[in-house]
C-alpha cells in the first residue's frame, strides 16, 4: 500500500512547526511498511488533485492569506473544493482551516473571501485567543483527547451542514462562546491545533492515517500499533497540566 501526501502553501502557511504533522504521518505509515511520497505546492503551481490521498494546509498570518487570494482564485480554489467533495482527506491548521472556508472579515469589517469548501466563517476580534489547550474530539473523529496550542484572533462559526471536530475541555476553540473547536466535515478534519498537532496526538495521526487508507483501498485492517511512549508521555504532561 502507499498514500500520497499533498503540502499546500509549505512556505507561506507554516507557523508553530506545523510542518512536523507532515514528518508524523509520513514516519509513521513508513513504520508499518506503507509507502509515502510528499509533494510540495505552492503559489503558481498545478495542483494534480487526482494524484493525492492527503492534503495538508498549515497556519498563517492575516497578510499571508491576502497573498493567496489570487492564486486561489486561478483555479486552485475550485481543484481544492473538488477534492473536499470527492472525500480526499485534509488536515488543515489554523489560517489553513479559515482558507477552507467561506470568508473571513476583520474586526474592522474588511471581508476577505475564500474558497467555501466547508460552510464555515470567521469573525477578527481584536483580542487574541492563545495558550495550550485540551478539547475532546467527537466518536466521528476517534473520541480521543487532544492537546495543542491556539494563537488566533479569528472567532469561527459552524454552519448546519458541518460537525465540530471536537469540544473543548480547556481553552478557547472556534470563537470561545459555544465550546466547539475545529471542524469535521466528509474527510476534512480542521482545527486551530498548532503545536505541531500530531507528534503528541497519536490516536488522531492514526485515525486519519486510517480514513485515508480506507478511502482509498476500502475498507483495511487496522493500522498495527507502535510503540508510543515517547509521544503518550508527551501528550499525557500537557493533558496533566490542563486538567488544574
Amino acid at each position: 500500500m502507499e498514500l500520497n501526501i499533498c503540502h499546500l502553501y509549505p512556505d507561506i502557511l507554516n507557523l508553530y512547526g506545523d510542518r512536523g504533522n507532515i514528518i508524523t504521518m509520513k514516519r509513521r505509515l513508513e513504520s508499518r511498511g506503507i509507502s509515502v511520497n510528499v509533494d510540495e505546492c505552492s503559489i503558481g503551481q498545478p495542483l494534480d488533485v487526482d494524484k493525492y490521498d492527503i492534503f495538508f494546509i498549515g497556519g498563517g498570518q492575516d497578510f499571508e492569506q491576502e497573498v493567496l487570494l489570487r492564486d486561489l482564485a486561478s483555479g486552485k480554489g475550485k481543484d481544492i473544493c473538488t477534492a473536499v467533495d470527492e472525500e480526499k482527506v485534509f488536515l488543515a491548521i489554523c489560517g489553513g482551516y479559515q482558507m477552507l472556508g467561506q470568508y473571513y472579515k476583520t474586526w474592522d469589517g474588511v471581508q476577505l473571501d475564500f474558497i467555501g469548501a466547508i460552510n464555515v466563517h470567521t469573525i477578527g476580534a481584536k483580542e487574541r485567543m492563545i495558550g495550550n489547550y485540551m478539547y475532546r474530539t467527537t466518536p466521528e473523529s476517534s473520541g480521543s483527547i487532544v492537546v495543542g496550542f491556539e494563537n488566533h484572533s479569528g472567532k469561527t462559526y459552524l454552519g448546519e451542514d458541518v460537525a465540530p471536530l471536537g469540544m473543548m475541555i480547556k481553552g478557547y476553540g472556534n470563537n470561545g462562546e459555544d465550546q466547539t473547536e475545529g471542524a469535521r466535515y466528509n474527510n476534512v478534519f480542521a482545527t486551530y491545533s498548532h503545536g505541531s498537532l500530531l507528534p503528541k496526538n497519536p490516536v488522531l495521526c492514526d485515525f486519519i492515517l486510517q480514513t485515508a487508507l480506507d478511502r482509498r483501498y476500502g475498507k483495511t485492517e487496522p493500522l498495527v500499533p507502535l510503540n508510543d511512549t515517547l509521544e503518550l508521555n508527551a501528550h499525557n504532561y500537557m493533558e496533566q497540566r490542563l486538567s488544574k
